[in-house]
Order: C-alpha cells, then structure tokens, then sequence
C-alpha cells in the first residue's frame, strides 16, 4: 500500500514520523482545550463532565475502529494486545499501579505531556522519571520484573478479543459505544466540547489505520500502532540519547507532537503559564507516581489512553482488564489520600474545572 503513494525518496519508518507528529499536534491542540484527563473523569471535581468527553471519544473510537475492521483496512489478530495466553497479574498489578501513579502525580502520562506543553514543569519532570522508568522495566534493570509477573498467564485461546463471543464483535462493540455515548450526554458539555471529544476518539483509528494499511510495506514493515504514550514515552528518550544509531519512529513523533500541540494550543488561549514544584513533600510525591506510572504502564500494556482509549475499541480483554485495574488503583490512591487528609485536619482543596498536575 506505502508505494502506490508515491514515496520513493523516503521509508514507511520516515513517514510514520511526520504522521504520527500531525496526529500528536491536534491531540495535544484538543486535548488541551477540553481538559481531556482519565484522572478528572474518575476522581475530578468535575469529573462528570470530563467522564462526559472521555467517553464520547472512547466511543466514537470504538465505532470508528470496528467499523476499519470492517472494511479489511486493519486486522488485529496478530497484535500483541490479542495474545492467547493474558499476562493477568502483570497487568493487574501494572493497572493497580498506573493508577496510584496517576492520583500521585495528578494526571496520567497524555495529560502530563498536555500540561507539559502549557508550561508545567511538574509535569514535564514527571514525564521525564516515567519515561526513564518505563524504560528501565522494558530494557533495563525493571525488564526481570516484567518478566516474572508477565510469566503468570491464563489460557484464553481465541476469547482474547470479545468478538468471539456470541453475536460477534459489533454487539459489543454497540453496547461499548451506547453506554459510552449516554454517560457523554448526560455530562452537560456544550456542544463544542463534544465534538471535540469526538475528534479526540477518531484520532485512534486514524492511526491504526495510518500505520497499519497507508504505511504497510511487506518489504519494510513498521508496527501497527495508534495513540499510547508509554512506550513512545520510552522510545522518545532513547532516540534522544542515542538518535546517532536510534532512527525516529512513531512513537518519537507522537510525543512531540502533543507538546507542540499543547504549547500552541495554550499559547493561543492564554492558558500558558510557568508553574513548578511547591515543596520537597511535593517533588517526592510527584517523582513517586511517576515511577509507580512508568513500571505499571509497561506491566499493564499500556496506559488509559493506550490500553484504554486506543486499546478499547480493538475488543480487547487485556486492554479492558487493564483499564480497570488502572480505575481501581486510582480510586484506592485517592481513597487513601483523602483520609489521610482528614485525619491531619487539612481542609479539602477548592473545587476547581481543570486541575493542573
């Protein structure tokens, strides 16, 4: 397919960079201006409406995606995420501990990147320790933990994907969407932020379809990839202390990206501002949930947008299970913290419609 574009002067490889940079640009552009956060939508002061946004772009994803399946332009049955034997206590313990990571840190790795590009130095450090970490359990000195835990599997032969269960994948893949689409109506988002969110969704299967069928070339092949942010969060920084040897692939260019995205998008709103650590309380929080994100990501296979947002819709049982051991241990980090608070005596933050990290 990559040929009949007229690419002769470049690879597959070069062009998923400059793809994934204009995906990365209008998720980071979106994303800022509608507070797109998995954090907000599960512990937020406003989380009814951030739940509203982020589940109209999950179902909007999952309609969009099936529907590429479809059409034969994507197949999923070979990917990573459709493995017959589930790593369950890798990614039960790899979601538990995404999710602390996240409540510590106040965002998860897309909306830190988001925060990043809007002058947040909290955030753009926390994605620095995530990215090191995330890459140290995929590589590096973490990588026999990944193994261990990924060691301890349960048998699920072709029920991977939901679309083996009775009805096929469209019935689930409606009943996903449906449920998704009447929490984003009942969210009270204007009708701006909705579609906004609705683009937010369509990104995902634009890239599967992107990398998986535009950009296949049976003689250099790249991954099939869509919108995630720990392993590019890792490949990123590797490419930037090895780019002599390291080419730049999709994961590079969708985290540049949404920095530039964000930056401009702030920049333009007026949202921009210079913000940094308070205390040494502070920093050691913020460091602590981005290791716990960095390790749990790579054991979960993902994070909420790449095991959730993208991994969703491809009907997958270890993206589901994923998702919601990573709701769970954000809901017990927050728990935990909340009555820590009480117990001190210290009075509960103002309410506030975009917290920042």
């Amino acid at each position: 397919m990559f040929e009949t574009f007229g690419f002769e002067e470049t690879t597959a490889r070069q062009v998923s960079v400059l793809f994934a940079l204009v995906v990365g640009l209008v998720f980071g552009a979106l994303a800022q201006w509608t507070g797109f956060c998995f954090r907000r939508a599960l512990v937020g002061q406003d989380r009814r409406e951030a739940a509203g946004v982020w589940m109209l772009a999950l179902a909007t994803a999952v309609i969009a995606t099936q529907a590429a399946v479809a059409q034969g332009w994507i197949d999923f049955a070979d990917h990573r995420l459709m493995a017959a034997d589930l790593p369950v206590l890798a990614i039960v313990a790899g979601g538990l501990m995404f999710g602390a990571g996240m409540i510590l840190t106040r965002g998860c790795a897309s909306r830190l990147l988001v925060l990043g590009g809007s002058g947040n130095l909290r955030a753009l450090l926390v994605i620095v320790v995530f990215s090191i970490t995330a890459h140290a359990t995929l590589k590096g000195v973490l990588a026999p933990l990944r193994t261990t835990l990924g060691a301890v599997t349960l048998p699920l032969a072709e029920y991977a994907s939901l679309a083996a269960l009775p009805s096929g994948s469209w019935l689930w893949s409606l009943l996903m969407a449906a449920a998704a689409l009447v929490v984003a109506l009942r969210s009270g988002n204007g009708l701006p932020t909705l579609l906004a969110a609705a683009l937010i969704g369509l990104l995902v299967p634009i890239a599967w379809v992107g990398t998986g069928f535009i950009l296949y070339d049976e003689f250099d092949p790249i991954a099939m990839e869509s919108l995630s942010f720990t392993a590019p969060a890792a490949d990123t920084l590797f490419f930037i202390v090895a780019s002599s040897s390291i080419p730049a692939g999709f994961g590079p260019g969708l985290v540049g990206g949404v920095l530039l995205g964000a930056l401009f998008a702030a920049l333009l709103s007026g949202r921009f501002q210079w913000q940094s650590f308070e205390s040494p309380r502070q920093t050691g929080r913020y460091m602590t949930g981005a290791g716990l994100m960095g390790i749990g990501g790579v054991l979960a296979g993902g994070c909420t947008v790449g095991a959730g947002l993208a991994g969703i819709p491809t009907l997958s049982v270890a993206a589901l299970l994923a998702l919601a051991s990573i709701a769970l241990g954000g809901l017990a980090m927050n728990a935990w913290l909340s009555a820590g608070a009480s117990e001190s005596g210290a009075r509960p933050a103002k309410p506030t419609r975009r917290p920042a990290a």
